[in-house]
């Protein structure tokens, strides 16, 4: 019982003893064991449930690991895009071409960005070419976003190759492309009936 009370005892003077310094500043030191790419993982997994404020949490916590980590890069200049802040997306996007300046998809999402401002046609022209060259399976994709500029450009008979390109090569689970590429078929049909 004796023992009991004195621990007890010194207990609470050591406790006395740090509620007195609390008031002194603390030093933290924190170890993130995730890698970048763990990180860029979890980022895209919280995109794709969404929650863009914790994807782009994780997105600057792989760049503090890997400064200029392309995956990164583009998973924020994708939320930028998503939310409509497209300089924002733009500066992501030529980030991420320093690293990699013949990457598909950074040179396709860059083109998307400029048909999306409906401005530097020529150059969104310039990327999405580049993205074809590379080929793989974004091909469907960026022959999507070549249509879309060539009709910017008033370039019908292009845009309904690409088109017909895209349509032949769209996977048939991405339901979404699928729609896009429909609606873009049906613009011409109306609009421009001599591209047939």
């Amino acid at each position: 019982m004796m023992g009991r009370i004195l621990i007890v005892a010194f207990v609470a003077v050591i406790g006395g003893i740090f509620s007195a310094c609390s008031d002194l500043p603390r030093v933290l030191v924190l170890h993130d064991p995730l890698t970048s790419e763990e990180h860029v993982t979890l980022g895209l997994a919280y995109e794709v449930v969404g929650r863009p404020e914790l994807a782009a949490r994780e997105f600057d916590g792989a760049l503090r690991k890997k400064p200029g980590y392309m995956p990164a890069l583009v998973g924020l200049g994708n939320l930028a895009f998503d939310r409509g802040a497209l300089e924002e997306a733009e500066a992501y996007y030529r980030q991420a071409l320093i690293t990699t300046p013949e990457d598909p998809g950074v040179n396709n999402n860059l083109a998307m960005v400029y048909l999306t401002q409906q401005e530097k046609l020529d150059e969104a022209e310039r990327l999405a070419n580049l993205a074809l060259a590379q080929g793989g399976q974004l091909r469907p994709y960026v022959l999507d976003t070549m249509a879309h500029i060539y009709v910017r450009q008033g370039r019908y008979r292009e845009a309904q190759t690409a088109l017909n390109n895209a349509e032949a090569l769209a996977p048939p689970y991405d339901r979404t492309l699928h729609q896009r590429l429909a609606q873009l078929q049906q613009e011409l049909a109306t609009s421009h009936p001599r591209t047939e």
